[in-house]
C-alpha cells in the first residue's frame, strides 16, 4: 500500500526536520550572549556554521555566499558555511518553528519580521541587527528603504537584508494602443481598463493564481494609497477591521476587476511560469511583479516579437491618496536573522567579513544590493528598461506597501487567500467577504 502524497510530504518534511534538529544540535560554539553584545571577546576558532535558508539553491544570494564563504575560508582554514535549503516557503515556515520550540536554530536562519520572529527577539534569542551594523559601520551603507522592509512595528531589527526589489506593473504597449487605451493613472482606472482590452479580445492581466500571494498584493494596494502602512500594521494587531472604509474600499475594488475581467479564464489554477508566459508571448497586456525578474523581462531573453513594447508603471495612486506615487512595494526579501546563544567572536568575524565583500559580489550578478555602495553590473544583451528600473530603485520613497503574506498571522492568512480568489471570481460578495474576515481576524487575534 503506498503513501498518499500528503502522507509522503509530511514523511519527508518530518525526516528533514529531524536531521536538521540533529545537525543543529552539533553546531555552535559558546554559551551565547546577549542580543547588543555584538562583539565578544576571545579566540576565533574555525569550525563550521549552519545556515537555515529559504531561497532558490541557484538563486544570486546563495551563489554569492557561497563564493564568500569559499574566500574567508582560505584564511581560515577548518570553516565551513552549511546552507540549509528549503525554498517551498510553507514546509520551511514548519522547520523553523520546530527548531524555534525545541532551541535548535542554527547560526544563521531565515525570517520575515513575523509576529512569531518578533517572540524570538523578546525572548532575546536574536542578535540586534541595528547594534550590529552600527558596530561594523555598515548602518550607513544600506538603503533605509532594504532596512525599513526587515523592522518589526516597533522599529527594531533584527534580520539582515541581501535583497532589494521594486515591484511594478509591466505591460504592453502595442496592446494597450491597440485597445487605444493609456496606461492607469489610479487605481480605480483599472476596471475600465480591463474592459477596453477585453473588447479588444486581449486579456487583461496575468496572474499567477495558484500561489495566492499575488493576488494577496492586489488586496494590499487599496488600502495602502487610501490609509498608509499602518492599516495593514493595525488590522494584524486588532486594532483595524476589514470593515474599516480601506478594507471595504479594497474587498469593492477588487471585486469590480472580478467583474471587470481583469485577469485570464482559470487564473486561480494558473501556476508563476505559466502567468508570466502569458505575458511574454503577448497574450497577456499586465503583469504585476518584481524586479527579480529584469533578468527575463529586460533582456533579450524576452521574446522579439514582445521585446520593444514591453514597459512597465508603477503603482498608482488614488484621490487623496496619503502615500506618495513614489511609494510601493519595495521588498528586501526575506531576512536573515542572528542567533544569540551561539554567537560568538567567528559568527561575528565571519559576518563582518561577509557583509563587507557582499554587496560587490551580489550586484555583479546584475541585481539590485540592498546597499548604496555597490554598481549594479547591467548585463549584455540588457534593454532600457534594465537600467531604468535600477535607476528607479534609488528614488523610492520612505513608506513601503508591505506583503500582507508576512504579516498577517498564518490562519487568517490562509482564509484571506482563499477568501480573495471567491470575492474576484465573484463567487461571494464584498459583504460577505469582509464579514467571513473579520470572523476570522477576530477568532485568530483571541489566540
Amino acid at each position: 500500500m503506498t503513501m498518499t502524497n500528503t502522507k509522503r510530504k509530511s514523511a519527508i518534511l518530518a525526516a528533514a526536520v529531524a536531521a536538521t534538529l540533529a545537525l543543529a544540535s552539533c553546531s555552535g560554539g559558546g554559551s551565547g550572549t546577549t542580543p547588543t553584545d555584538v562583539n565578544p571577546q576571545g579566540e576565533i576558532v574555525p569550525r563550521e556554521i549552519s545556515w537555515l535558508l529559504s531561497r532558490p539553491a541557484d538563486g544570486g544570494v546563495i551563489t554569492a555566499m557561497k563564493e564568500i564563504a569559499a574566500d574567508y575560508a582560505t584564511d581560515h582554514p577548518g570553516f565551513s558555511l552549511n546552507l540549509i535549503t528549503t525554498p517551498d516557503r510553507p514546509s520551511y515556515i514548519q522547520k523553523y518553528e520546530t527548531l524555534a520550540a525545541a532551541n535548535k536554530l542554527p547560526e544563521l536562519f531565515d525570517t520575515d519580521a513575523t509576529p512569531f520572529a518578533q517572540k524570538l527577539a523578546t525572548q532575546e534569542r536574536m542578535i540586534n541587527v541595528d547594534t550590529l551594523l552600527k558596530d561594523l559601520d555598515l548602518e550607513k551603507d544600506f538603503r533605509p528603504a532594504a532596512l525599513n522592509y526587515q523592522r518589526f512595528d516597533d522599529g527594531s531589527l533584527y534580520m539582515v537584508p541581501f535583497e532589494f526589489q521594486l515591484e511594478t506593473f509591466w505591460y504592453n504597449s502595442e496592446l494597450f494602443k491597440n485597445a487605444g487605451i493609456e496606461t492607469p493613472k489610479t487605481l480605480d482606472d483599472f476596471p475600465q481598463m480591463c474592459k477596453d482590452l477585453r473588447e479588444e479580445g486581449i486579456t487583461p492581466i496575468a496572474l499567477d493564481g495558484q500561489d495566492q500571494w499575488p493576488l494577496e498584493r492586489y488586496m494590499a494596494y487599496y488600502p495602502f494609497r487610501m490609509a498608509g502602512p499602518e492599516y495593514i500594521t493595525n488590522l494584524k494587531n486588532g486594532k483595524a477591521k476589514f470593515s474599516d472604509p480601506a478594507g471595504k474600499a479594497a474587498a469593492e475594488w477588487l471585486y469590480k476587476l472580478g467583474e471587470s475581467g481583469c485577469f485570464q479564464e482559470g487564473f486561480s489554477s494558473t501556476g508563476y511560469a505559466d502567468a508570466q508566459a502569458l505575458f511574454t508571448s503577448g497574450k497577456a497586456a499586465v503583469y504585476n511583479i518584481g524586479t527579480w525578474e529584469l533578468g527575463n523581462l529586460a533582456t533579450e531573453k524576452l521574446d522579439a516579437g514582445v521585446r520593444d513594447s514591453v514597459d512597465y508603471f508603477t503603482l498608482p495612486t488614488i484621490d487623496g491618496a496619503v502615500t506618495e506615487d513614489n511609494e510601493y512595494v519595495t521588498p528586501s526579501g526575506i531576512g536573515m536573522a542572528i542567533n544569540a546563544k551561539t554567537y560568538d567572536p567567528l559568527v561575528r568575524d565571519f559576518l563582518a567579513f561577509a557583509l563587507k565583500e557582499y554587496p560587490e559580489v551580489y550586484a555583479g550578478t546584475g541585481a539590485l544590493s540592498p546597499t548604496t555602495t555597490a554598481e549594479t553590473t547591467i548585463p549584455a544583451g540588457a534593454t532600457k528598461l534594465y537600467t531604468r528600473a535600477v535607476e528607479q530603485a534609488a528614488t523610492v520613497g520612505a513608506s513601503i506597501a508591505m506583503p500582507w503574506d508576512t504579516q498577517l498571522d498564518p490562519a487568517t492568512n490562509t482564509r484571506l487567500q482563499q477568501e480573495l480568489t471567491l470575492l474576484v471570481q465573484g463567487d461571494i460578495t464584498p459583504e460577505e467577504f469582509i464579514t467571513t474576515m473579520d470572523a476570522s481576524l477576530a477568532e485568530n487575534n483571541d489566540d
